[in-house]
Formats: structure tokens, C-alpha cells, sequence
């Protein structure tokens, strides 16, 4: 009997598994990650013996976040499945630079965020929890030239930090930049370089790449995307191509320079739970590396700066945190949605089908940006037929017929399917119904027995 019931849990525990994962990534990557953006001290005071000159009610003055906060909350960023977090400058700055772009001192972190053993620490754990760790570096300051060079490298050697993003990298020579990652590439292998610029600019991004910058900001596209995913029934075909991303860019709505994407949200008089679930699917599952802003998941608000700096507020949304808790589950699982092929199947007026493909693993993501429920037919041509699309998100199945799929998606909804063999009987659901029983009966006749054996002695 023991031997009937060892067997049955290992049919559930099969059953359970998903089918679809044929395919593994291969060498972590940097376009695999998925980015929490972290203004220190807005985030959360860990230690208040470094609460110098801090006034919490004065947004343009300290208000109390450190590393220890920082710390205390990896668990919590790793819990949402974040890969990598980034940092606001660490290094020492002049009065009031809270933001840590006034930097005065390359060599020291501002007292105002704890020690360097505190700043090293801090990246210890995150590298416990396979955490990257990503700070910015201001090059546009009054210091210039190889001290730079010589400080980017020297953080690297101290700390083994993952990774530098550049603050309004187009107002740096792009001679000076060729000489940067030169350097910091050479101190550490796979060292990521991420280039910010100075809002919406004209500028010819792609010369940045050539010069070593491995990874951009592009506000128009976020600016564009912002515009489609503040409302509904606006079509995506303003969005640059996601086709033509690079997939180590990055994919985001806000950041420190910007108003908050939520403002966007309730000026447009709509839900930001629902919007901002429509929104981070699309930088989840498109080319590129997704960067959420700190207080995302609770759908913080703010203007300009510095209200789009506001403290965070850990009495969380459970709900949105629980979505995109998903989408970083399935980020982390597929290889299509992060290194796969992208090709728009449908779109129109919001409502959008594209494919993802990647060795053998294919991935269609649709999203429904729109007020209605929307149908969509995909062909034998698009998608192959004979087989079924598992939605992982919300749980949908749609088998093939006539060589066709047919996706029926709610308003402000969105799934991802994974084209796998079709299924006969619904094992998982029939395992899940009816080994429970067999087991509950199975414990009961071991009750009897024990019972039995007990009269008897």
C-alpha cells in the first residue's frame, strides 16, 4: 500500500510540472534580468544613527533611506522576482544632495547612507540572493578626466558592484566614454554599462552603443508607451518597433527624472492597478530589460520632481504585487520573452497578439488595452497548428481548430500562452481531483488498522 501511494504523489508531482519547459537560458544574461530602481534615500531607513539633517516632511531635503534599509527589503525585491536592483548615486555629495547627483567625493559613500561597510554589505547580500547590483555614476560633475576612470575602476575593485548606469550620458564626449568602458570592461567581465540621457533628446543613440554603452534609456519610447498605456483603445503602432529594440535596452515608464506614470493614470481618470498591469506586461514580455521604478508596485504617485520622489509606503497593493510577482515568474522561466525573436501578429486600436520564439519555445503574448472584450484569430501561418496555447498567467487553453486559434481576451486583461503538444484528458485537473481521496481513504484504513491491532493486544 505505502509502495501504491509513493507512486501516486510522484504522478501528482508530474503531472504538476509544466510541460512547456523544454528549453533552459543558458548563461545567465544581462537582457534575462529584471531591474528594481532604488532612489536611496526615499526607499527605507534601516539605521537612524544616520539620520543627519534629515526632515521627512521636506521632499527637498534627507529623508532618512539608507543601505541598511536597503538591506532589510532584499528579501522583499527578491520575493517579486527581481534579478538586479540599481541605486541612486552612493558617493559622497554636497548640502542637501539627497539625490546623490551633487557628488563632491568619488571615493566615499555620503554619510547620510551609512558606512562603506554598510555599502558592502549591502552587496554581499544582494549577491547571496543572486541579486545584481547596479549604481549610478555621474561623469557630468565638476570632477573630469582619468580621476573618473580611476574611481569607476576602484569601486569595482572594492565592491564588486555588476554594473554602472550613466546619468545624462549625451552630455558627456562620446571620446570620453570610448576610454570608460574600455577600463571598467577590463576590471570585470560582463560589467553592464547603462546609458541615461537628459530626457527626450534628438540625439543619435546609436553612437553611444558604438562606443561601448551597453544598454540606453529611450524616453520617446517611453514617452510613447506612457501615452498608450495610460488609457484604453489607443494603438500600440506609435510604440517604436519592439522588433527593432536591442535586447539589452532598457524598457521602462518613470524614473527619477520623470512624473510618476501613475499621474498619467489618474489625470486619464483611470484605474492604476489595471493600467499598470497592462503596462508591465508588455516591457515583460518585449525585447528588452525591464526597469520598474521604486513604489511601482504600490502605484505611487508624483509630479516633478522632486514629488516623484516621494518616501515609500510598505502597507503594499497585494494585488499588484502579486502580478507582478507573476510576470517575473514567467520572465524568469521562458527564454522566449527574453532572448526570443519578436513578431506582431495582430494589432489594432489596443487590442495586440505578438509571437516570441526562441529554440524551439514559442511564446504569444496577448494584451488587451482596450474597453471591451476582444476575439482574435491566429492562422496555421502565424502560429502552428494541430497543438494548444497554455496561458500561464491567467489560465486560459485554447486548442487548435482547422489549424486555427482563437483568443478570446476580457478587457483590461492580458495572458501568455506557450504553444505546447495538445492534451487529451486534463491529467493535472483529474491527479489534483482524486489523489486527495485516495489518500484520505489510505489514512483512514491505516486508523482501522492501528485501532484493530490495539484491541487485540
Amino acid at each position: 500500500m505505502n509502495r501504491i501511494i509513493l507512486i501516486l504523489i510522484a504522478i501528482l508531482l508530474g503531472v504538476s510540472s509544466p510541460a512547456y519547459a523544454n528549453v533552459t537560458k543558458e548563461n545567465r544574461q544581462w537582457q534575462d534580468e529584471t531591474i528594481y530602481s532604488i532612489m536611496i534615500d526615499r526607499f527605507n531607513n534601516g539605521n537612524t544613527q544616520n539620520d543627519f539633517d534629515v526632515d521627512t516632511k521636506n521632499l527637498e531635503k534627507y529623508n532618512g533611506g539608507d543601505f541598511q534599509g536597503i538591506i532589510d527589503k532584499l528579501d522583499y525585491i527578491k520575493d517579486m522576482e527581481f534579478t538586479a536592483i540599481r541605486l541612486t548615486p552612493i558617493f559622497d555629495n554636497r548640502e542637501n544632495g539627497y539625490h546623490g547627483y551633487w557628488v563632491k567625493d568619488y571615493y566615499k559613500v555620503d554619510e547620510h547612507f551609512g558606512t562603506m561597510k554598510d555599502f558592502e554589505k549591502l552587496v554581499n547580500e544582494a549577491h547571496k540572493r543572486k541579486l545584481r547590483v547596479i549604481i549610478d555614476f555621474p561623469a557630468n560633475s565638476e570632477v573630469k578626466g582619468k580621476n573618473l576612470i580611476d574611481a569607476a575602476t576602484w569601486w569595482i575593485k572594492k565592491t564588486n558592484i555588476d554594473g554602472y548606469s550613466l546619468p545624462e550620458v549625451n552630455k558627456v564626449p562620446i571620446s570620453f566614454w570610448r576610454e570608460f568602458s574600455a577600463a571598467v570592461k577590463q576590471e570585470k567581465k560582463d560589467f553592464l554599462l547603462m546609458g541615461v540621457s537628459s530626457g527626450n533628446t534628438a540625439d543619435d543613440l546609436e553612437v553611444y552603443h558604438e562606443a561601448g554603452i551597453d544598454s540606453l534609456f529611450d524616453y520617446n519610447e517611453s514617452e510613447q508607451m506612457r501615452q498608450v498605456f495610460a488609457t484604453t483603445d489607443r494603438s500600440f503602432q506609435s510604440i517604436p518597433p519592439a522588433a527593432d529594440k536591442q535586447n539589452l535596452d532598457a524598457h521602462f515608464f518613470d524614473n527619477e527624472f520623470t512624473k510618476r506614470f501613475t499621474k498619467d493614470i489618474v489625470d486619464e481618470r483611470q484605474f492604476p492597478g489595471a493600467r499598470w498591469k497592462t503596462a508591465l506586461t508588455y516591457i515583460y514580455t518585449t525585447p528588452g530589460i525591464p526597469v520598474m521604478y521604486y513604489g511601482t508596485e504600490i502605484a505611487l504617485t508624483g509630479g516633478d520632481i522632486p514629488d516623484n520622489r516621494r518616501l515609500m509606503n510598505f502597507r503594499t497593493e497585494k494585488d499588484l504585487i502579486d502580478y507582478i510577482t507573476k510576470l517575473g515568474e514567467l520572465r524568469n522561466q521562458l527564454p522566449s520573452l527574453t532572448r526570443g525573436t519578436m513578431e506582431m501578429l495582430y494589432e489594432k486600436s489596443g487590442m495586440a497578439v505578438y509571437k516570441r520564439v526562441y529554440k524551439g519555445e514559442t511564446s504569444i503574448i496577448a494584451i488587451n488595452n482596450t474597453n471591451k472584450s476582444q476575439k482574435v484569430t491566429l492562422t496555421g501561418d502565424q502560429v502552428e497548428g494541430g497543438k494548444e496555447l497554455r496561458g500561464l498567467l491567467g489560465g486560459d487553453l485554447v486548442r487548435s481548430r482547422d489549424n486555427q486559434y482563437i483568443l478570446i481576451v476580457d478587457r483590461d486583461n492580458s495572458e501568455i500562452y506557450v504553444l505546447a503538444e495538445k492534451t487529451g484528458f486534463n491529467l493535472k485537473f483529474i491527479a489534483a481531483a482524486v489523489i486527495p481521496g485516495i489518500l484520505a481513504i489510505w489514512f483512514l484504513l491505516l486508523v482501522f488498522r492501528r485501532g484493530k491491532t490495539n484491541i487485540v493486544e
